[in-house]
């Protein structure tokens, strides 16, 4: 730390030298059960020979401890953190107050269905309202994370091909995707073809044409890209790639930017996956576990994971398995049920008005630190952006500084640095 802040924060020292022989946090009770030597129990070539040294300090030291260093971690509650680079830094506190309810945390997922209509309902309805916020007829809930739910729209891809006597053997990305894209690509067992973006950072139309053939399975698309523009050619581009027989995929990275403006099936879109962690504000990172749900057109439906959650005409609730072009399951049991509690909880106190609200504020706030910003750094792509912006910190690493540098001295002043790479 530097300049006025440095005095405010004391050197931390090593637990180790807090401690002193003979100390305890806790005391174990007696062991119920005769005790047996080590050697006993464990090979000797696992055994060590000499004790591990681990720190000896009281409950009170232990505690202040942990503490202390913890507020040292830059966290929401501390401070200003732009991140963007599509993701929601933001976990409502409500939200965690829903997951911690006995009946859902409580929760066993062999429970018997009837004995789980609460929890179905949730899951359920958190399907309707990610139907209704893209557009789509159908979705899963099981899959853990971002990635691997869009590894399940490759395999769903996949198998719809395959159930019409034509595998394929590529799928498109732009130069700007994210790096899970060609991992989900190659993993599902297509080919990847990258096609170049514009002087505008959207796709450039010709490169897109050069690419697509009748083997082409897919384009995977993230609108608006890494770059935090729209693709404004994006129903002229849907219609260039149905026209070969191939599918639309959209990476719902950064699906906060349009929330309640525009669905993705209105621009031509027959997959996706949501990333819940950054637009429904699900924990992210060290807080997960995460939650990547998929939705589909109705042509796409039966192939989804099983079990998917149903509802009966009497109101309750059910599994169904009963889905024989399944691409089988990609998560054990159901998905990440509370992660799901906590997305479901966001949408439900936001409503259909407040998410409209959520992505107008997103694209307002990105544009405003673009325009303030582009007078010190550099702007390779000036028009306006969307939820993110990128700049460029050419011009200062001409005077030897480099946008690390400037990352590590934002940290300085108690500010979240931004990405300083892309791609």
């Amino acid at each position: 730390m530097e300049g006025s802040r440095k005095s405010k924060r004391r050197a931390e020292r090593l637990i180790f030298e807090i401690g002193s022989e003979g100390r305890r946090a806790s005391t174990f009770p007696r062991c119920s059960v005769p005790e047996r030597p080590l050697d006993e129990i464990l090979p000797k070539e696992m055994l060590r020979d000499r004790p591990i040294g681990l720190p000896e300090v009281g409950e009170g030291d232990l505690v202040r401890h942990f503490v202390a260093l913890s507020i040292l971690n830059h966290h929401v509650d501390r401070g200003f953190y732009p991140l963007g680079s599509c993701t929601m830094k933001y976990s409502p506190k409500i939200n965690e107050d829903m997951a911690r309810l006995p009946g859902f945390a409580d929760l066993h997922p062999l429970q018997p269905e009837e004995v789980s209509q609460g929890a179905l309902s949730v899951m359920y309805d958190l399907g309707e309202a990610l139907k209704e916020i893209s557009g789509l007829d159908a979705v899963t809930l099981q899959p853990a994370a971002g990635a691997q739910g869009e590894f399940t729209g490759i395999l769903i891809i996949r198998a719809y091909h395959l159930s019409r006597g034509n595998p394929r053997s590529k799928v498109i990305i732009p130069d700007t995707a994210h790096g899970t894209n060609p991992a989900s690509v190659t993993r599902g067992g297509y080919r990847t073809v990258t096609v170049s973006s514009n002087s505008s950072g959207t796709i450039d139309l010709d490169s897109l044409a050069k690419a697509l053939d009748e083997e082409v399975a897919a384009l995977m698309l993230t609108v608006p890209n890494t770059l935090g523009k729209f693709e404004r050619d994006i129903l002229k581009i849907s219609r260039m790639v149905h026209d070969v027989g191939a599918l639309m995929y959209l990476d719902g990275a950064n699906l906060n930017a349009f929330l309640g403006i525009v669905r993705p099936s209105e621009m031509g879109f027959d997959a996706m996956h949501f990333n819940l962690h950054k637009t429904f504000s699900t924990p992210h990172g060290g807080g997960g576990p995460g939650s990547g749900p998929v939705g589909v057109v109705s042509e796409l439906a039966d192939f989804l994971p099983v079990p998917v959650v149903g509802r009966r005409e009497d109101g309750t609730y059910y599994l169904d398995y009963d889905r024989r072009r399944s691409i089988g399951r990609v998560h054990g049991f159901y998905g990440n049920f509370l992660v799901m509690v906590r997305a479901y909880t966001y949408i439900r106190m936001l409503g259909a008005s407040g998410l409209r609200s959520v992505s107008e504020n997103a694209v307002i706030n990105a544009n405003y630190v673009m325009r303030r910003l582009e007078e010190y750094y550099d702007n390779p792509y000036p028009e306006g952006c969307m939820h993110e912006c990128v700049l460029s910190g050419a011009r200062q690493k001409r005077l030897g500084v480099k946008t690390l540098d400037i990352a590590k001295r934002l940290l300085d002043f108690g500010i979240h640095a931004p990405p300083s790479t892309f791609r």
